[in-house]
Parts: structure tokens; C-alpha cells; sequence
């Protein structure tokens, strides 16, 4: 029987550290099976302050290091955490703040014609200088041997997909090393948070990236209600799953559609689409926005109307006879198997998240790991072991089937309730940190609020940030025509990353 969350959110235990202790503060506490879900920098009046997010079977920690303006640097922990590197990377590209001894000292989020000496998180950033002439280019790692060549994809795409650029080293048809590139459209979303009333931050949420509207909204509200001490009541929290759960139906629907459609199988990714297409117009029912915005409240939340069961088991089974069709075709499962494997022990050095982790056969899922509230008998994690482009179809596929049976235990409960509508805004000074499993994975939000509770710092993670650099790592070996299929599978989101 799953334990009943309250609707208070878990309290991070806070620890303040020097430069000398906090490699064996943060190793002691990764010791013990947590995980780093997030650094953040903080610009106070005289010094920067770098708050470590651990999260695990034992609770929440926090390690608070502060570090003088005039002598800005802090120990990296990057041979300890691949993720710790990355985070590192970005508050020197953000803030200034220097990682020494870090193995991969090039920049990550400022392209080399951003300006050096201009960081754009720092109050004194409000005015924006020339950019220069590209003179710190990414350096790409030149493979070398007999008939290795090089192919370059984007960062300019077809379509509307963001940019983002790929570089592959190629023996014949086989990846031999990829190495991909983000951050093209640093938007400043972190820095707009800054100065909001909470209750005004919701509608910036919304917008971090556009298929994850309640994945984020709710993690950035749960944040909110954490440093503020907010309690939610248990029929708003079942109604904020329920909404996570329909946006989930919706871009697994889409990805089941579309991975079928990038080995040549059309027809089915036509009849998914259309499905998606109904479950959309569902969304539109339940809060008035196709994409499920205004749904979420700091404190609570609003719906027009519940979504019928029996519309939800009809789609269910019509995806699961498409899945069924796909993996019945000799050509699609023969595409699909051995291709672009992570293995469990790469995915987990990694810190992978989500479907990708789950489909290399780690066992994380924010639903049951962080729960907010109890999801009845019906649920469970899905795991696969492969590691492949079939594994990752197959961890969406059965949590497709999940969490129509999760929306229907979850309207049985809620017996018609359309929520409060409690809309709270802090006035009150605080820190709170979240954790939600959005349809890629987990998604975590810090947020400090001032002294008159407005946003001075919200640091959001989207799990791409964790997940694109295992991309690179399942392409080894894995032929150039199926980089577009390797790439669907794991789906990453670029506006999630490049925030």
C-alpha cells in the first residue's frame, strides 16, 4: 500500500559548507544513494551563494557554499558528478563564478561570440554589449584514422525544430563519436522570473517549453507552496495529477505516432496523430487551452470540467492496437532493436531520466520516488532492460495504457470536483525546492522569494539537461540513417535545455 503524501510539501534539510568540506559534504550525501538534482547560484549584496540539491530514499539536502564577489571560484565536483560538471559549466557562463580543477573547462550555455567579462544572470548585466566575432568556437573533438569523415547537422533544422548542432565522425555508415551542441536560444527565462509576484510566475512556467505546460507549471507552483509553507488540499493534488497524467497521454501518443513514422511505417503514425488530435480537443474541455494552460494555481488549482473515462479507455485501446500492429512488423522491429543502446550503467553514470532511464532499466519515477499523492494500486514504474529504440517505445507504450487506468482511479475519487481555485500569492520571505515526473521525466524548480515574496531566484531543470548527454553515448556504433530514429527516441526538448 502506497503511504499517503500530505498536501504539505517535504522540507529540505539545509547545510552551510566551506570550499574545504564540500566535496566530502557532496560525496557523503551521494554516498547514500541520492542524487544532485540541481546547483544554483545566487548573487546576494557582498558575496555569490551556490546551493547543492540532493534528493533521495532518505529525504532532501541542501549544501549551501557562499563564496566572496572578489574571489569567485568554487571546487569543481565534476570527476564526482557528470551532472555536477554540466551545472558548474553554466554558472560560470551565467555568473562568473569559476569551477577550478574542472576536466572540461570550455564554455557551455555562451557561444564564443557572447561577449567575455558580460555575464547575463548578474544584476549588473541590464545592459546588453556588442557580441563579438566568433572567437571561442566549441571545440569539437577531430576523430582521426583511415576513412573517418565528418558530417555536420544543423544547427539550423527543417521545420520548426530549435536549433541545435550535431557533429558525427563516420567510418562508412557507422557513428564512430557524436558530439551535439545547445544553447543556441538562450532565452533568459530564469532571469525574468526575477522580481514576479508568484502567482504572475505561473504564467512563465506555462512557457518554459510548450509540451510540458503542466509538468512545470505544477513544479514551479509546489516550489512555490514549499517556501512559502502553503498546505494544498488532497482533492486539488488529485486533480494536479490528473492533469500531469493527460499531458502525458498526449506526447507519448505523439512519440508512438511518430518513432513508427521515422522507419517508413506512415500509416500508423497517421492514425496516432489523429488520436492525439482527440486527446487535445480533451484538454481543451478540462481547462480551456489545448495544452492544458491554466490549470494550475500557486495553492491549488481549476478545471472546467473532468474528462469522461469511457473516451480515455476508447483512445487507450485504439493505442494499444496501433502498438500492437508496429511491433507485429518484422521491418519495424528489426529497425528498432539494437538500435542506439544506453546501457544501464552508462544511463546511470549519467543520471538519465524519465523514459530514457527507465528503458535501460533504471528504476526512478518522481510519481512514486517524491510522490504529492497517492496514485491508488494501479500504478507502477515501468522498466525495460534493452536499452534500445525498441525498449524506449515500449517504456511509453505501457505507460500510455498506465495512465489511462491512473485518470480513471483518479475521477472515481474525485467525485466531480473541479478543485478550489485557491490562487495564493507569499508575501513572505522563503526557499522551497520540487520534484515532478513530467512525461519526460523529472522536473525540479527552486525558488527563493524575497522579503516582500516576490521570485528572486527560480532555478528550473528540465530533465533534457540531464538527458542529452547520453545521446551522444547511444550513438556509438549506431548508423548514420538512423540518427533521426535514435533522436526521436529520446526526444529531448531544446527549449527545456536552452533556457
Amino acid at each position: 500500500m502506497h503511504t499517503e503524501p500530505s498536501g504539505r510539501p517535504q522540507r529540505a534539510e539545509l547545510k552551510i559548507v566551506t570550499r574545504e568540506g564540500i566535496r566530502d559534504a557532496a560525496s557523503a550525501v551521494l554516498s547514500t544513494g541520492s542524487r544532485l538534482v540541481l546547483m544554483a547560484c545566487h548573487e546576494d549584496d557582498d558575496q555569490f551563494r551556490i546551493v547543492y540539491a540532493f534528493a533521495g530514499a532518505d529525504g532532501r539536502v541542501e549544501l549551501s557554499l557562499a563564496v566572496a564577489r572578489d574571489d569567485a571560484w568554487i571546487p569543481s565536483l565534476a570527476l564526482r558528478s557528470l551532472a555536477a560538471g554540466n551545472f558548474e559549466r553554466e554558472i560560470r557562463d551565467l555568473y562568473g563564478v569559476e569551477p577550478r580543477d574542472h576536466p572540461q573547462p570550455h564554455r557551455l550555455v555562451r557561444h564564443g561570440h557572447w561577449p567575455r567579462g558580460w555575464y547575463p544572470m548578474l544584476r549588473s548585466a541590464s545592459v546588453v554589449p556588442d557580441f563579438e566575432p566568433d572567437v571561442e568556437s566549441f571545440p569539437f573533438v577531430e576523430v582521426e584514422g583511415p576513412g573517418v569523415y565528418e558530417i555536420a547537422v544543423g544547427p539550423i533544422h527543417a521545420g520548426i525544430i530549435e536549433p541545435g548542432h550535431f557533429r558525427f565522425s563516420v567510418v562508412g555508415e557507422t557513428i564512430v563519436r557524436m558530439e551535439a551542441r545547445q544553447w543556441y536560444l538562450h532565452r533568459g527565462v530564469e532571469k525574468l522570473f526575477e522580481g514576479l509576484r508568484p502567482a504572475a510566475g505561473i504564467a512563465l512556467a506555462e512557457q518554459i517549453t510548450g509540451d510540458t505546460v503542466v509538468g512545470h507549471s505544477l513544479a514551479f507552483a509546489m516550489a512555490v507552496e514549499d517556501a512559502a509553507g502553503i498546505k494544498v488540499s488532497e482533492p486539488d493534488r488529485l486533480l494536479r495529477a490528473l492533469l500531469l497524467e493527460m499531458e502525458r497521454l498526449y506526447n507519448h501518443a505523439t512519440d508512438l505516432g511518430s518513432l513508427a513514422n521515422d522507419v517508413g511505417f506512415g500509416i500508423v503514425d497517421a492514425h496516432a496523430q489523429a488520436l492525439r488530435e482527440q486527446l487535445l480537443r480533451i484538454n481543451a474541455t478540462i481547462t480551456g487551452h489545448r495544452y492544458l494552460r491554466g490549470g494550475i494555481t500557486v495553492g491549488g488549482v481549476h478545471v472546467l470540467r473532468l474528462p469522461a473515462a469511457t473516451d480515455l479507455r476508447r483512445i487507450q485501446a485504439a493505442i494499444e492496437e496501433l502498438v500492437a500492429v508496429t511491433l507485429s512488423h518484422a521491418i519495424v522491429r528489426g529497425r528498432f532493436s539494437g538500435t542506439a543502446t544506453l546501457p544501464l550503467a552508462q544511463a546511470e553514470t549519467i543520471g538519465t531520466l524519465g523514459y530514457v532511464a527507465r528503458a535501460s532499466g533504471v528504476d526512478t519515477d518522481a510519481r512514486r520516488d517524491h510522490p504529492f499523492v497517492n496514485l491508488g494500486e494501479v500504478f507502477h514504474v515501468v522498466t525495460e532492460e534493452r536499452g534500445d529504440v525498441l525498449a524506449r517505445y515500449r517504456v511509453r507504450a505501457r505507460e500510455f495504457s498506465i495512465s489511462v487506468a491512473v485518470i480513471v482511479e483518479l475521477i472515481s475519487r474525485l467525485d466531480e470536483s473541479t478543485g478550489s481555485g485557491t490562487s495564493m500569492d507569499p508575501a513572505a520571505p522563503g526557499a522551497g525546492l520540487s520534484l515532478v515526473e513530467g512525461w519526460r521525466g523529472t522536473i525540479a524548480h527552486r525558488v527563493e522569494l524575497g522579503a516582500d515574496g516576490t521570485l528572486s531566484r527560480v532555478k528550473v531543470v528540465d530533465p533534457s539537461f540531464f538527458n542529452w548527454p547520453a545521446l551522444p553515448v547511444a550513438l556509438s556504433e549506431t548508423i548514420v540513417p538512423d540518427f533521426p530514429l535514435a533522436n526521436k527516441s529520446f526526444n529531448q526538448s531544446y527549449a527545456g535545455n536552452d533556457l
